[in-house]
């Protein structure tokens, strides 16, 4: 098989947005189709899973999704303005942002883990060592890659080389390198673990882990999540 680097693979927009025609483009598409969501398991369309189309689904810890999510609204013309930090930490937590609840969302998938053979990546642990991550990745979809080309992959997907590109990419006016923001423009803003300590006051997190018990207590997939260096909110 060919390597999926050293062949063409496309990278297509989101598939929630646009309008029906979307989908009749990426059905002409006869090349590896790459296509990013934000969906969750139950609004995805019924070929997606009839077909057992290869899923990956990364998972990064909520509190620090939280604080990511704050800022992509501030910077978003799209979205709403908040300002305020704590009226968006209750949306957050009532699950009245975009993309809906951080918590439902995960379930949904989690739910037919079995049934899609959905691969499941941690953030943090992706940061951690990228060429555990991408073995893991060159595996699920059954591609021989070794190991110098994982340290390129590695090197140029890392946070700072993608933003680094992107912020060249944004200032070319002819260049559209995001639908989701009306200026077209991508955001990259840090990317690290642990940001949230520096946002959740000690209310704030004591009733986020009281709602992350009675939502998550069964779920499999949380007693995996970390939440970086571990120190006291304000």
């Amino acid at each position: 098989m060919k390597h999926l680097y050293s062949s063409k693979v496309m990278l297509t927009s989101p598939i929630e947005f646009g309008d029906v025609s979307k989908l009749e483009e990426m059905n002409n598409i006869t090349s590896r189709r790459v296509i990013p969501t934000h969906l969750n398991y139950d609004m995805l369309p019924k070929d997606f899973k009839t077909k057992k189309c290869k899923a990956i689904y990364i998972i990064r810890n909520p509190k620090d999704t939280a604080v990511s999510l704050f800022h992509y609204y501030k910077d978003n013309p799209n979205l709403p303005t908040i300002e305020m930090w704590n009226t968006y930490f209750s949306m957050f937590l009532q699950g009245e942002v975009v993309c809906g609840s951080w918590f439902d969302h995960i379930l949904s998938w989690e739910g037919h883990r079995n049934e899609m053979g959905t691969l499941f990546l941690y953030y943090e642990s992706m940061k951690e060592d990228p060429f555990k991550a991408v073995r893991k990745l060159s595996n699920y979809l059954g591609i021989n890659i070794n190991d110098n080309e994982i340290h390129d992959i590695c090197k140029k997907t890392s946070f700072a080389e993608m933003k680094t590109n992107v912020e060249k990419e944004n200032n070319d006016l002819k260049h559209t390198v995001c639908s989701l923001t009306s200026n077209k423009k991508l955001i990259f803003r840090k990317g690290t673990v642990g940001e949230w300590k520096h946002y959740f006051t000690n209310k704030q997190n004591r009733q986020f882990d009281d709602l992350y018990k009675a939502k998550m207590n069964c779920s499999s997939l949380a007693k995996h999540i970390r939440y970086g260096t571990e120190t006291a909110a304000l």
